[in-house]
C-alpha cells in the first residue's frame, strides 16, 4: 500500500460521519447522567461502594467492561480517563489494569485497521478540526514520527487515540505499530490510573470526614 493510498482511503458516507458524531455526543450525555445517578445512589461515597455495586454483574462484568474499553478507544463515546479509573476502582489495581490493557490494545488495533480503510475521513469524523490540523504535519516527518509516536504513547496526557489514527495514515506497518502499543501502554496505564485514583481517593477521604 502506498502512502497516497493510505492517506486517501475509502470514502466515509455522510450518514456514518453523522452517526459517529452522534455517538460521541450521546456518550458524553450518558456519562453525565450516570455520574448524577451514581452520586444520588451513594456510589461515589467510597471505592468499596462503587466496586460492590458494579460487581453485581457477576461473570458478565469483565467482558462487558473490556468491550466498553474497546468501544471508547475506537469512538470516544465515553472519556477514556473515566473508564480506566473505573476499572481500577471496581476490580483492583492489578486486575483492573489488566482489563484496561486488554480493551485498549484491542481497540488500538481496530483503530489502525479502520483508518487504513477509510483514511482521513474516519479520523476527521472522530476528532475536532483543530486537533487534526495541529498534528497532521507529523505525517511528513518520516522516522521522526515513529519516535514521536513512541514518546506520546508513554506520555500519560497525550491524545493517544488520535495519534493511533495518525499512525495509520503513515507508512508504519501494523506489526511495528502493535509492538509499540503493547510495550508502551502498560507504562501509560500504570502512571495514568494510579495517579488519578490517588487524587480521587484523596478527595473521597477529604469529603467523607
Amino acid at each position: 500500500m502506498t502512502e497516497t493510498q493510505i492517506k486517501q482511503g475509502k470514502p466515509l458516507s455522510p450518514f456514518a460521519q453523522r452517526m459517529m458524531h452522534a455517538a460521541s455526543v450521546a456518550g458524553a450525555i450518558a456519562t453525565v447522567i450516570f455520574c448524577i445517578w451514581a452520586y444520588q445512589k451513594g456510589l461515589f461515597t467510597s471505592q468499596e461502594a462503587l466496586s460492590e455495586y458494579m460487581q453485581r454483574a457477576g461473570i458478565w462484568g469483565p467482558p462487558i467492561f473490556i468491550l466498553l474499553q474497546i468501544l471508547q478507544t475506537v469512538i470516544p463515546i465515553i472519556p477514556g480517563a473515566l473508564t480506566s479509573v473505573a476499572g481500577v476502582f471496581i476490580y483492583g489495581h492489578i486486575v483492573g489494569t489488566i482489563y484496561n490493557y486488554i480493551g485498549i490494545v484491542i481497540g488500538c488495533a481496530i483503530i489502525f485497521y479502520l483508518v487504513r480503510i477509510y483514511g482521513p475521513a474516519f479520523v476527521q469524523s472522530v476528532v475536532s478540526k483543530r486537533t487534526y490540523d495541529k498534528y497532521i504535519g507529523w505525517l511528513d516527518e518520516g522516522n521522526r514520527f515513529d519516535r514521536f509516536f513512541i514518546f506520546m504513547m508513554i506520555w500519560p496526557i497525550s491524545p493517544a487515540d488520535f495519534l493511533c489514527m495518525l499512525a495509520a495514515l503513515t507508512k508504519m506497518t501494523f506489526k511495528k505499530y502493535m509492538i509499540i502499543i503493547v510495550l508502551c501502554k502498560p507504562i501509560t496505564l500504570v502512571i495514568y490510573t494510579y495517579g488519578l485514583t490517588y487524587i480521587i481517593d484523596f478527595f473521597w477521604q477529604l469529603f467523607s470526614k
